[in-house]
């Protein structure tokens, strides 16, 4: 019998395999972690030769699994990838990742509600939540009341303000959200934030969501249908430019956006959400769509107060470098609103340690 010892090492993206046999076989050996495996030389080599894509990628699980230990992950709950949550994530991910021994990374998610629930339960560091969202869960009030209080979360940043779009074909006869009384409408996916504003905008309208034909997709689906006049309408919270509604009126199919405003506006913002505010989708946001009237809330990261306070300040620190500023100010819209200042703006739940180590540092907070 004769045994096989193979090797994985990283260095950035390249990976490199050793094979070293007992029997003087041997292949770009460069050490790092090590499998031993009794099998004849013949027969292994021979399925070697047969299955490398096979080994290739299970030892790149070994890599990962003997890796953990020296680099630390923190992994951002985003949104759909058709929304603004994701490109975002990406984009933060990978500028508070470079100076640190972190690997972030932004992962897809339902939005919202199902990022505050990954947050306290674990399953995810941190995520991106909107600002009404994460101060009902955190104090188990607006439409969290009757469940438990998610006291751990915590505030990393406010990042941007996200938008309400409530979308429709540019020949729909339908010219406000009151005009929605039995049409075909998504509300975007249970756990979104998209859902709970839906419902805000429906109800300071006149409607209940059992007054139309509610369904319940993803931004990218609710497109399609529209264009395909299967669905009259969907709503969208998120930053603009949303993807799905960029590639729609870029498709060729006009679109408009209905104005939420006015005495509408007024009650939706006493009654459902102290944390909105007047906003307006500039003209030409999307291809041939003029200026609209609607409100925005706060989109903020937010993680749980069982991180470490070092790892959140070095990850704090981190989005806030000029190198930082500047991929995030090319990379989307969005990323112009990032900033030390914006930081600190909106808060409804409070900063975790390790970021408010940073802000006072910097003199943005007391």
């Amino acid at each position: 019998m004769s045994k096989l010892y193979i090797a994985v090492s990283i260095d950035k993206i390249n990976i490199r395999i050793e094979a070293s046999f007992i029997a003087n076989v041997r292949i770009n050996a460069v050490p790092y972690s090590t499998l031993s495996v009794d099998f004849p030389v013949r027969l292994l080599l021979d399925f070697y030769m047969r299955h490398k894509s096979i080994l290739f990628a299970l030892l790149a699980v070994v890599l990962t699994i003997n890796n953990v230990n020296a680099q630390q992950y923190f992994r951002i709950g985003t949104g759909g990838t058709s929304g603004t949550y994701y490109p975002i994530g990406v984009l933060v991910a990978q500028v508070v990742s470079q100076p640190n021994k972190i690997i972030a990374s932004a992962q897809t998610s339902n939005g919202s509600l199902g990022n505050v629930i990954g947050i306290a339960s674990g399953s995810i560091e941190s995520g991106f939540v909107q600002a009404d969202v994460a101060s009902w869960a955190q104090k188990g009030t607006g439409i969290f009341e009757g469940r438990p209080a998610l006291g751990e979360l915590r505030l990393i940043a406010n990042l941007y303000p996200e938008s309400l779009h409530m979308v429709v074909r540019q020949d729909s006869a339908i010219q406000s959200v009151a005009d929605l009384k039995g049409k075909r409408i998504a509300l975007d996916e249970v756990g979104s934030g998209t859902l709970v504003n839906a419902r805000q905008v429906l109800a300071a309208y006149g409607l209940e969501v059992t007054d139309v034909k509610a369904e319940y997709i993803k931004p990218k689906q609710a497109s399609d249908k529209l264009k395909a006049g299967t669905l009259d309408a969907f709503f969208f919270t998120g930053g603009t430019p949303a993807m799905a509604i960029s590639e729609l009126a870029d498709s060729g199919v006009g679109i408009r956006l209905l104005p939420i405003d006015g005495a509408a506006a007024v009650r939706l913002r006493a009654t459902s959400s102290p944390f909105l505010f007047n906003d307006v989708i500039p003209a030409n946001t999307y291809k041939g769509v003029g200026a609209v009237q609607t409100l925005a809330v706060g989109a903020q990261w937010v993680t749980n107060e069982k991180i470490s306070a070092d790892t959140v300040y070095q990850i704090t620190k981190a989005l806030f470098t000029e190198s930082s500023q500047k991929v995030l100010r090319s990379g989307h819209p969005k990323g112009l609103f990032i900033t030390k200042e914006n930081a600190v703006k909106g808060v409804g739940i409070p900063f975790h340690p390790g970021a408010m180590r940073f802000y006072k540092e910097i003199g943005v907070l007391k």
